[in-house]
């Protein structure tokens, strides 16, 4: 497996130099008091854009939520981490820009209840790619969303997504991860792994990857 998948953050703890989402996150969550349905997590490549929508997922659902995190243990959680759960649908809109492909994966299926979950949830990644009629056409069920449904949008261009989906988001702006951090981050893994490293060369990774863990971990 992969180093950056493996070390894939599974709780809004794990997420580095975020806690400006995580802070409101957490308590809206554990409180069961988040207002809106849609959420849109904008920001730079790599910083656990889609692994933060991943763990919402999980953490609305579980059923023994820990301070606003998933508890990674119970049968839900669980479920959405082998994704086996059809409660949790991930589309990459890179390859589902057409209005057919989104009448297709949620407004035709959107209409049924979570089949196990408590929530239904759709994950969205790069969702600028959309065309114009898929947005139009998401747009139409994100104004009035059922109770049961969540929407997760993320995207690296949020100067490409209209206006009119912004405006019915809560939107979340992740950061790029400063040198030092993503620096400490590169040591618990190689340490983890017991791979050998000299600080000097994790510094110059954490540079050149600017802010991006994923590319970080990629160059260990």
């Amino acid at each position: 497996m992969a180093l950056y998948i493996k070390y894939r953050p599974q709780t809004f703890n794990d997420l580095i130099k975020q806690e400006h989402i995580v802070n409101i996150l957490k308590p809206k969550i554990s409180q069961d008091d988040y207002a809106h349905s849609n959420f849109l997590f904008y920001g730079p490549r790599g910083t656990w854009k889609t692994s933060s929508a991943r763990i919402f997922a999980k953490a609305i659902n579980c059923l023994n939520q820990q301070d606003g995190n998933p508890c990674n243990e119970c049968e839900n959680c669980l479920s959405i981490n082998a994704g086996k759960t059809l409660d949790v649908v991930e589309i990459d809109a890179a390859s589902h820009t057409q209005v057919d492909n989104i009448r297709e994966e949620i407004l035709d299926k959107a209409s049924y209840p979570p089949a196990a979950l408590k929530k239904k949830v759709y994950i969205i990644d790069e969702v600028h790619m959309l065309s114009k009629n898929a947005f139009n056409a998401l747009l139409k069920i994100m104004e009035e969303p059922p109770h049961y449904l969540v929407f997760i949008l993320a995207t690296t261009e949020i100067h490409k997504v209209p206006e009119t989906i912004i405006s019915r988001c809560q939107v979340f702006t992740f950061k790029k991860v400063p040198v030092p951090d993503l620096l400490k981050h590169l040591q618990m893994i190689c340490e983890k792994e017991k791979i050998g490293y000299e600080e000097e060369a994790l510094t110059s990774i954490a540079k050149i990857s600017y802010g991006c863990v994923r590319d970080a971990i990629k160059y260990v």
